[in-house]
């Protein structure tokens, strides 16, 4: 299987957003419920999103009302909307399905909020 690819990181001030995308090989994508975890510097990973194969959404409580996920399954590829972000929300966020199969991580993508 090949290693999903998230892209869409980047830097920005408190209060701003960011659009990450994870695209997917189709035979992992199309029959899993999948996530985005993310993994800030001393800390485990964590699930802070997810979404099911019949779109039911999940979120963390610390970016409920932040964070939109979505998936468009013409294109494997699944998204995370992310607004009124906060220094908090700084870790290398990656996707993944739901429970993570330990062999499908991949490179993550760097999001760096500044106060």
């Amino acid at each position: 299987q090949v290693q999903p690819v998230e892209s869409g990181g980047g830097s920005v001030q408190a209060g701003g957003s960011l659009r990450l995308s994870c695209a997917a090989s189709r035979n992992i994508y199309s029959i899993n419920n999948m996530g985005w975890y993310r993994q800030a510097p001393g800390k485990q990973r964590e699930l802070v999103a997810s979404i099911t194969v019949r779109d039911i959404r999940n979120y963390a409580d610390s970016v409920k009302g932040r964070f939109t996920i979505s998936r468009d399954n013409a294109k494997n590829t699944l998204y995370l909307q992310m607004d009124s972000l906060k220094p908090e929300d700084t870790a290398v966020y990656y996707c993944n399905t739901v429970p993570p199969l330990y062999n499908f991580w991949g490179q993550g993508t760097q999001v760096t909020v500044s106060s």
